[in-house]
């Protein structure tokens, strides 16, 4: 949803020059007020005096336009309008109409007090993000009261507040006063396990919520069961994330049943939630409800080794799929197998992470070469795979057919060093290429210098982030060789050629080269060069760097010699 800002500085609506756009301004603002404070109008227009040009009905409104001059409500309302606009710009906010954003503010009680006090005048509120507050715990029951005021709340956001069992039920109660509620955010509030159906109760048939987040929630399977029943309700729902609950897997049964009843839901997230090898089937029998379903995520749950052996045909159901995720779930041989004749079916595919399954990396050479079917396909993570030299064969050939990868990360796959040349035609191609990560894959000095080469023809025009480091077999002639060329990276903004954790060494005559190129690539901002030591004469360098350029770029290195 399109966030819709408007300032209240009451000096801004003074610069309007022409006199109909004071009268909108004015009206506009009387609107606002009216809805605010109804009951207060009402008390302060009984007390009016009735005079000749102001009679005493209705139009003693109109009258006050003719003249100009303010409603003495409106005269009151203004520093309370003042008063909130200090109290966002004290948290660094600004003054909105239809959107609060106090996330991750460090809210004291006394915050929230202002903060609730706030409320009234802002009737037309569509969302409200107090997230990452822990000092909201305890004290939800003080704005839940004040939800009524607020009936238009699109967008609830609560995550990691420290909710009270007291606040779950504040907030149950408080639901059924907001009927237009799209998306709703509990997550790391563990007081939400156990007592989810307190909070979710209200919701009817016909419930407008589109999104529902509830990460690592200590959800019981209760909680997992509830939430399988309740799905049918939700016939808009699009994103449902579940995600590091571990103890929702012993209700996947019944979530399942539910989310047949679910055919608009676009995302969803089981990452670490305790799924099994039957859990592949399970969920396989609703899949083809899932017509819409565009990310599905499995990640983490590392007892799905093997469940994919009978049941990954089913994944070939989701036709829209774009994103899907299966990293850290021990892949086995025989799940590899299955999924070379599903994956290639997923032609809508753009990200695929199968990082961190290392079982794959001798039986995945089919899968690899068949990548080239995925013409869409834009971030492929495969680090930490123990690819051997055949499956990085495969993938170096099949990466040539994927002109859109924009995000390309091998890191801690050994088989890439001295073999990098394999990927030469697919890095002279790559025009969409922004994020490359090589970490500890045991790079040679000619794999850096072929880099280099690539990069200096004008290549990879578009990286932004380039990661290189613990790989320290390179000598100090290949880093001279690539901080020479890096310059030719004008997007660049992180570059990472750190040392591993057990070594350290001292910066060669590279590091002046790696100065000179950074003047000209005017977005990078962090250069990672942990264990990297500076000689006195490369630090004084540095210092002189900082001072003549003035640019907020942070060398992380390892400090003096």
């Amino acid at each position: 949803m399109k966030k819709d800002t408007f300032n209240l500085t009451m000096s801004q609506t003074g610069k309007k020059n022409s006199s109909e756009e004071e009268t909108k301004s004015q009206a506009s603002f009387v609107n606002k007020f009216l809805r605010a404070s109804k009951a207060e109008n009402r008390k302060e227009n009984s007390d009016l005096k009735t005079t000749d040009s102001q009679p005493s009905d209705g139009s003693q409104k109109t009258a006050t336009f003719d003249t100009g001059k303010p409603l003495s409500s409106e005269v009151e309302f203004r520093p309370r309008m003042e008063k909130n606009e200090q109290f966002l710009q004290k948290l660094g906010k600004k003054a909105v109409d239809k959107c609060l954003d106090l996330n991750n503010c460090g809210l004291a009680r006394a915050d929230l007090r202002e903060m609730v006090a706030l409320l009234p005048s802002l009737p037309d509120l569509e969302e409200l993000d107090i997230s990452w507050n822990d000092f909201v715990g305890g004290t939800l029951l003080s704005i839940t009261q004040q939800m009524h005021l607020v009936s238009k709340l699109k967008i609830l956001r609560l995550g990691s507040c420290r909710l009270t069992t007291e606040d779950v039920q504040a907030l149950g109660e408080a639901l059924e006063m907001i009927p237009e509620l799209e998306e709703l955010n509990l997550s790391w509030n563990s007081k939400v396990g156990g007592n989810l159906p307190l909070i979710l109760q209200k919701f009817q048939k016909g419930s407008k919520i589109q999104t529902l987040e509830l990460v690592d929630c200590a959800l019981t399977s209760e909680d997992g069961a509830f939430v399988g029943q309740l799905l049918p309700v939700l016939q808009g729902l699009e994103v449902l994330d579940l995600s590091m609950n571990r103890n929702i897997g012993g209700s996947l049964h019944r979530l399942a049943q539910g989310l047949k009843c679910t055919s608009n839901l676009r995302v969803l997230k089981l990452h670490s939630c305790g799924l099994s090898q039957k859990s592949v089937k399970t969920l396989g029998s609703a899949f083809r409800y899932l017509g819409e379903l565009r990310k599905l995520d499995l990640s983490c749950n590392k007892k799905l080794s093997g469940g994919f052996e009978d049941s990954s045909a089913q994944l070939a159901l989701l036709k829209h799929l774009e994103v899907l995720d299966l990293h850290q779930c021990s892949l086995t041989a025989g799940d590899v197998v299955l999924l070379t004749q599903v994956i290639p079916l997923l032609s809508n595919l753009q990200e695929l992470d199968l990082s961190a399954n290392k079982k794959m990396g001798s039986s995945s050479e089919n899968l690899l070469s068949r990548l080239r079917f995925l013409p869409a396909l834009k971030s492929l993570l495969i680090n930490n795979c123990a690819l051997e030299s055949e499956t990085f064969t495969a993938l170096a050939e099949a990466s040539i057919h994927l002109p859109a990868l924009e995000i390309f990360n091998l890191s801690w796959n050994k088989c890439v060093g001295g073999n990098l040349k394999l990927l030469l035609e697919s890095l002279k191609l790559s025009t969409s290429l922004q994020v490359l990560r090589l970490s500890s894959c045991s790079l040679v000095t000619e794999d850096v210098a072929l880099l280099a080469s690539v990069i200096g023809a004008g290549r990879l025009a578009k990286l932004q982030k380039l990661d290189l480091s613990y790989n320290d077999s390179i000598c100090d002639e290949g880093w001279a060789i690539f901080c020479q060329n890096v310059c030719f990276l004008k997007e660049l903004t992180e570059l990472d050629i750190s040392l591993r954790p057990s070594n350290s060494r001292d910066c060669g005559r590279w590091f002046r080269h790696l100065l000179c190129a950074v003047t000209k690539i005017p977005e990078i901002t962090e250069i990672g060069m942990k264990r990297w030591i500076l000689p006195a004469s490369q630090e004084e360098a540095l210092e002189c760097f900082d001072r003549d350029h003035k640019r907020s770029i942070h060398f992380d290195h390892g400090g003096l010699q």
